[in-house]
């Protein structure tokens, strides 16, 4: 038989040939995007740190009754005109922080013009005799006011060396912060010989013998309860100081 002949082995088409890049072209635009984005950037940086627009304009004081809006500005100093980006709000902080009357501030940028100062007043909650008059001190012992008469809404604290740095002054004020608004009302003056001999004085010359600041809220609900009966109502003295045996006389 005839042998059939192999069939022909086909070589591969070449590859087709692949378009030529315009690379050129395509540098220039990512040139010119970049270009683009630097200018925007640039723009902004200035817009926010070299230009007119946001600068400080106004100054908002809030938070005030002992002082005035000119008293705290005469010391924030803020410096009116500057970017508000370089505005050192925590500077205008620290100035008024130095006030006597200021407990706390916080100053913040209102975007676009307006720097915000938020005080915190010191509140008086005590007062003490000195030479020439008294002396108004807030929570912390610090004096807020002074004036040649007795504030008669604030309760009278007696103590050897009135002060912020004083023991028997910070015990004194920690009872009085512990107590309800209502027995506060009823005082009429807190003595403290030492840190832990607290006695507190109401309306109507009753004494309360408090001891020392702690376990306040044990000592209220016993002396409530106590002034409720009819032996408490006629006492003159009432001691607290050791809750779990409160006597009177």
């Amino acid at each position: 038989m005839p042998q059939t002949p192999p069939p022909a082995r086909t070589r591969p088409a070449p590859p087709a040939a692949e378009p030529a890049r315009p690379q050129g072209r395509d540098r220039w635009k990512v040139l010119f995007v970049v270009l683009l984005l630097a200018g925007l950037v640039g723009a902004a940086v200035w817009v926010v740190l070299g230009s007119r627009l946001l600068v400080v304009r106004d100054v908002e004081v809030r938070g005030l009754s002992l002082l005035s809006r000119k008293q705290v500005l005469d010391v924030a100093l803020v410096p009116v005109g500057t970017p508000m980006a370089r505005l050192d709000a925590g500077a205008v902080e620290r100035r008024i922080s130095a006030v006597r009357e200021v407990e706390s501030v916080k100053a913040e940028r209102a975007w676009p013009t307006t720097l915000v100062i938020r005080v915190v007043e010191r509140v008086p909650v005590a007062v003490v005799a000195g030479e020439g008059g008294y002396a108004q001190l807030d929570r912390f012992g610090v004096t807020v006011l002074t004036g040649p008469r007795k504030p008669g809404h604030l309760p009278e604290l007696v103590v050897a060396a009135p002060g912020a740095g004083d023991p028997a002054t910070r015990s004194g004020l920690a009872v009085l912060r512990d107590l309800p608004d209502g027995w506060r009302a009823r005082l009429t003056e807190v003595e403290v010989p030492g840190p832990e001999h607290v006695v507190l004085r109401l309306n109507g010359g009753v004494a309360v013998v408090w001891g020392a600041a702690e376990r306040g809220a044990e000592k209220i609900k016993l002396l409530e309860a106590l002034l409720s009966t009819k032996a408490g109502k006629a006492a003159r003295t009432i001691d607290v100081s050791a809750p779990g045996v409160v006597t009177t006389r």
